[in-house]
């Protein structure tokens, strides 16, 4: 049975053309974006750590498909992602990898801001970051990002990879749904070694627009867990997160990922 998120048969996406986009994480290698219109339907690509001369080496975007489905057993608003086999074109040169796929998630009429530009706007003097979005009402969706950071190890979680959508016409704000949740996991590793000498609890130095950059000192800012999703994550789960990945990345690497994402959210609800 075919997967709706993964296309395996290998598209001829060649005539896209990508822009550079430095990592902001602050590691090295570069991430590339692109973008088409067809029939008025925008949809966003995006590849993995792209290297000039090795050319894909990570595997971020696969992180993403991951993240997505996870998202969607937990009864997160979140944006939605089609995991491709293409072959693509880079300054004439041609590969073939993985990428990702995603549609704009604004309503008509709305136009997005990221969160740190709204919040230089709009802020009460001194007033933090995290208290700003609970004075807007955000307080769930903003929530569920701070533990679903937690679980799968968000390092890139920035103030611009928080969007604020805006209609000015019906005067209405919202947070967008979460997005990019390409370095999480386990993207640094490139080899089985790496893999295995992974520790899936170390608490990591993140990028967080919110809270400390320790996703599990941020933690401390929900009151009550048990009110923040609306699903449980069982064991049963496996096989729908890790489902048609099998030939994408190995299966030590798979485990590795479920055994992260599992037993973090067991510790989160300790």
């Amino acid at each position: 049975m075919q997967n709706p998120d993964i296309i395996k048969e290998i598209q001829d996406l060649t005539f896209l053309k990508w822009s550079h986009i430095r990592n902001s994480s602050g590691t090295g290698g570069t991430f590339l974006k692109s973008g088409s219109e067809i029939d008025n339907v925008k949809t966003y690509y995006k590849l993995s750590n792209f290297d000039p001369v090795k050319g894909v080496v990570g595997h971020e975007c696969v992180n993403e498909i991951i993240a997505d489905r996870l998202l969607t057993i937990l009864g997160v608003e979140h944006l939605s992602y089609q995991l491709i086999n293409a072959r693509i074109e880079i300054e004439e040169n041609y590969y073939n990898t993985y990428l990702c796929a995603s549609r704009d998630f604004k309503d008509r009429g709305e136009s997005k801001v990221a969160l740190d530009d709204y919040y230089r706007v709009n802020a009460l003097p001194g007033e933090s970051h995290y208290d700003f979005c609970i004075r807007q009402g955000w307080q769930n969706l903003i929530h569920q990002m701070i533990a679903v950071d937690f679980i799968i190890l968000n390092r890139d979680r920035h103030g611009a990879n928080i969007e604020v959508l805006r209609n000015a016409r019906n005067h209405t704000v919202r947070p967008a749904p979460l997005f990019d949740h390409g370095l999480s996991l386990m993207y640094s590793c490139r080899t089985d070694k790496e893999i295995r000498d992974f520790d899936i609890f170390e608490d990591k130095k993140c990028q967080n627009f919110i809270g400390s950059q320790s996703c599990l000192e941020n933690l401390s800012l929900i009151e009550d867990k048990t009110k923040v999703f609306k699903n449980q994550l069982k064991q049963e789960d496996k096989g729908t997160i890790l489902n048609g990945l099998e030939d994408v990345l190995s299966k030590e690497h798979l485990d590795k990922i479920w055994d992260m994402i599992f037993k973090r959210y067991e510790r989160y609800n300790a």
